[in-house]
């Protein structure tokens, strides 16, 4: 939990070893209710590797002066990233934007 929205963050780490890093951060929204897209990579623990990137859309409400995740999304890697933003292209074309 964090009670500033520039303080979030899907960085994860077990006993001083980072499991989950955070390469990328864009809110998308701030407010009582915040949306932000994360971009990040998961160690692989067999290789001591970091997979390829993945991404997650999360949303969080701020209650009692702090921001708690409500929900979220993963995106599984680039494939299915880029079959999102096809879909969302098509049906937000940007020449429809006022």
């Amino acid at each position: 939990m964090a009670d500033n929205i520039d303080d979030i963050s899907i960085h994860y780490e077990e006993e001083g070893q980072v499991l989950k890093k955070q390469l990328d951060k864009v809110v998308l929204t701030r407010g009582s209710w915040t949306t932000i897209v994360f971009k990040y990579a998961d160690l692989d623990r067999k290789t001591g590797e970091f997979a390829s990137p993945k991404a997650s859309i999360q949303r969080y409400r701020k209650q009692n002066g702090v921001y708690i995740q409500k929900s979220k999304f993963n995106i599984s890697g680039g494939k299915q990233a880029r079959q999102l933003s096809e879909i969302l292209t098509t049906w937000f074309p940007p020449e429809e934007e006022k």
